[in-house]
């Protein structure tokens, strides 16, 4: 009896050791071949923008962290210096117009007369050296008036894309200078995850590979995606110079860690939640593409 126990116990043991076992093996099976990772951010697009023309600010209609539609107005910026080039440029354009038309009809009127031998080739040429100067100074009339007027629709400065405005601290009243940033959009069209994985892991994330995306700020919610592309680069902290280049710090700097690199990962389908940059998310491989 007591010989029987030993064995059944003994069983039991090498039963619950392989159960273990299998399920460690099932466990690294997975963590190799489906990489998950809880070090992943929310990215997305910013538009900053910059005024095309210089001036005072005197209209503002919109807040901080609005949400805006391509095409909504932004600001703008007091035209009246603008119009009122535009009208001098209207002007100029009318006068050289105007300048065309006789020297037009000098031009024919001389070429009757050479023709009858009334004047000589030197005063149709001049009237045709007229005519073409006339004709040159129409154009440059005609491209200022089009820049004066372009000028004049860069006042109202509008909204690029669909997006939500951030960090904007700016009143009527402010001088801005044409090509200085003034506020920035963040694209809603443009989200994705960077996820980083360990470089031992990188060997199993193929483009293509289906991803299951969970956020701290919805944890009741699954997302899902598709990996966009895997990073080829970070930035070294010993000394090399690649500041284009992402750099993400180790997590233990006494214990040789591998490096981590930045997937990017782009939903499918766009989550029905709002999105903000900079939201924690976790990611795992979950099917690769055939």
């Amino acid at each position: 009896m007591r010989w029987t126990w030993s064995v059944a116990r003994i069983s039991i043991t090498i039963v619950a050791t392989a159960l273990a076992l299998g399920a460690l093996g099932l466990l690294y099976y997975r963590f190799v071949h489906f990489p998950w990772t809880r070090d992943a951010q929310i990215r997305a697009n910013v538009v900053g923008i910059a005024p095309r023309v210089s001036g005072p600010i005197i209209c503002i209609p919109l807040n901080d962290n609005q949400r805006l539609r391509k095409g909504d107005l932004l600001f703008e910026i007091d035209p009246s210096t603008y119009q009122a080039s535009f009208l001098k440029a209207k002007g100029i354009l009318e006068q050289a117009q105007s300048n065309l038309v006789r020297a037009k009809q000098q031009l024919d009127r001389n070429t009757i007369l050479y023709n009858k031998k009334v004047i000589d080739l030197r005063d149709l040429q001049d009237a045709q050296d007229e005519y073409a100067s006339a004709a040159a100074t129409l154009r440059t009339a005609q491209a200022t008036l089009q820049a004066t007027h372009l000028d004049l629709g860069f006042t109202r400065v509008v909204s690029p894309i669909d997006g939500y405005l951030t960090n904007f601290d700016t009143s009527p009243g402010t001088y801005v200078t044409a090509g200085q940033r003034l506020l920035a959009l963040v694209d809603s069209n443009s989200f994705w995850v960077a996820a980083y994985f360990t470089e031992t892991q990188l060997a199993h994330i193929h483009v293509g590979d289906s991803v299951r995306i969970k956020l701290m700020s919805h944890p009741k919610m699954t997302f899902y995606g598709k990996v966009e592309s895997v990073g080829w680069g970070i930035h070294r902290t010993d000394g090399a110079a690649v500041n284009l280049l992402p750099q993400v710090q180790q997590t233990i700097e006494w214990v040789r860690l591998p490096q981590r690199f930045p997937v990017r990962i782009k939903f499918d389908p766009h989550p029905p939640v709002p999105l903000r940059i900079g939201e924690t998310a976790t990611v795992s491989i979950i099917r690769r593409p055939y």
